[in-house]
């Protein structure tokens, strides 16, 4: 997918809509979005992710971690364990901040282009 960086508004709904189609009890990266959507910049997405909690986009952001499997965006959510505890209640075990089975559990954007229905 090729994105339209240079409205950031675009760019963060695009971000959000794929981020709502990470599976109950997976997670992505914000690399592997990132990457997906031709934007070049993890942290771009972290930023999206960031704002979507204030603007109550119903956005599952705690389902992003990094590269590594960490839970690296936990201090951006109401409280710090927040992040932990919904992915949790999905399933997801994590130890030490960081996803146990992290490889079996992570889900890539690519999925989505088998699903005709995305973005149209």
């Amino acid at each position: 997918m090729v994105s339209d960086s240079s409205n950031p508004l675009h760019y963060y709904e695009m971000v959000y809509e794929v981020t709502k189609n990470i599976p109950f009890g997976r997670v992505s990266t914000y690399g592997a979005i990132a990457d997906y959507l031709a934007l070049g910049s993890a942290r771009m997405v972290g930023w999206a992710l960031h704002q979507c909690g204030h603007l109550g986009h119903g956005v599952p952001a705690h389902r992003v971690v990094n590269r590594k499997g960490e839970l690296s965006g936990r201090i951006h959510f109401h409280t710090p364990t927040l992040m932990q505890e919904l992915l949790e209640a999905e399933g997801v075990s994590i130890a030490e901040h960081r996803v146990i089975d992290f490889q079996k559990l992570f889900w890539h954007p690519q999925e989505l282009d088998e699903s005709p229905d995305f973005m149209d």
